[in-house]
């Protein structure tokens, strides 16, 4: 298209009358190159496009004038500025290809997929980052094995994208060591505030004594906390053990009907444990065979639509009755992409699981 733009330019030009002068049109040659074209291209249709306004003067005239040598120095400087923004785009452009090799990377040390079996129960989960170029935040998830039962987090950091990564990173550490060494799950969600709440202290101490205060990994002085819910399924027996530290409750799928598992005393988040005085009791809910269970963050329900309405999740839950936990979190990821327009206003992560019904496979993961 450059290419053709200066033929044309040139053609027309030579053959138009003596006062009509389309020169200058020449420099969108250079212009349009930087649209698609590195450094190199551009300063060579640029030079090319000089060398062109040079020849119609010679054509026309039968020598160079002063305006025909002062169009084509213009055009040279255009080119030469044109051609430096294209290289500091191809420079941004590289670390930007950078930061997503590292996101990626770090999402999947410390986002580690769930595998699609754990004892006698489907697996299937789901990561959207709200900020798009990092693929990676504040939400979190992760699943255990401790003998003959399955434990499994779900966790929200306070605030969004890479400022929450180290948060998330202490919770995930946290719980992948201690979900072995306790026996039950309140043991374990209080070890849980108790790992959460000294390193949140020592990183508030760290920025104070380097007098550090912004950036990623950033703290406000007891302002951060986690929303967590851990929860504990064990292979024998229908039922479900949950301690919700201030995260929206579980929904559970039982046919098309959905039910809401409340706690009857939710726990503050993790890392406000000082406001915490039941000792983070749990909560047991029936879970049948065939039931589906599923965990979310808040940036699922969060989610606004053009109107600003909310995403009605438990409206759409209903409706994909009869879904596997895979099926479910792809359309669930699907449906609310397409709510929000394309975009989040919040990190979001699912975990959709399914007690296994009598004769299906339970391979344990």
């Amino acid at each position: 298209m450059p290419l053709g733009l200066i033929a044309v330019v040139a053609v027309v030009d030579i053959l138009a009358p003596p006062e009509v002068h389309l020169g200058p049109l020449l420099v969108a040659a250079p212009a349009v190159t930087a649209a698609f074209g590195g450094p190199w291209l551009v300063a060579s249709v640029g030079t090319l496009a000089a060398a062109v306004q040079l020849g119609i003067g010679v054509t026309r005239r039968g020598w160079l004038t002063l305006n025909h040598q002062t169009q084509a120095v213009a055009l040279l400087l255009v080119t030469g500025v044109v051609t430096l923004f294209v290289l500091l785009r191809e420079r941004q452009r590289r670390e930007m290809s950078q930061v997503r090799s590292v996101s990626e990377a770090v999402q999947r040390v410390l986002l580690r997929p769930l595998p699609p079996r754990l004892g006698p129960l489907r697996v299937a989960s789901a990561y959207l980052a709200a900020d798009a170029e990092a693929q990676v935040g504040g939400d979190l998830f992760a699943a255990a094995r401790p003998g003959a039962t399955t434990r499994l987090l779900i966790g929200d950091v306070r605030g969004k994208g890479l400022d929450s990564v180290s948060d998330a990173a202490l919770l995930l550490g946290a719980f992948r060591e201690a979900a072995h060494c306790h026996a039950d799950v309140s043991g374990l969600a209080a070890y849980l505030e108790r790992s959460v709440s000294r390193g949140l202290a020592e990183a508030e101490g760290f920025a104070g004594d380097t007098g550090y205060a912004g950036g990623a990994g950033a703290h406000d002085g007891g302002e951060d906390f986690v929303t967590a819910a851990v929860v504990e399924i064990p292979d024998s027996g229908h039922e479900v053990r949950v301690v919700n530290c201030g995260h929206p409750p579980p929904l559970l799928l039982r046919g098309s009907h959905v039910v809401t598992l409340r706690s009857e005393a939710p726990e503050p988040p993790l890392g406000l444990g000082e406001f915490a005085t039941s000792g983070y009791r749990a909560d047991t809910f029936p879970l049948e065979d065939g039931d589906l269970l599923l965990l979310y963050t808040d940036g699922v329900i969060e989610t606004r639509d053009a109107a600003g309405a909310f995403y009605p999740l438990a409206e759409r839950l209903a409706g994909w009755a009869g879904d596997g936990p895979e099926t479910l979190v792809r359309r669930l990821k699907a449906d609310l992409l397409a709510h929000g327009g394309g975009s989040l206003g919040d990190d979001a992560a699912l975990v959709a699981l399914r007690r296994a019904a009598p004769g299906e496979d339970q391979a344990v993961a």
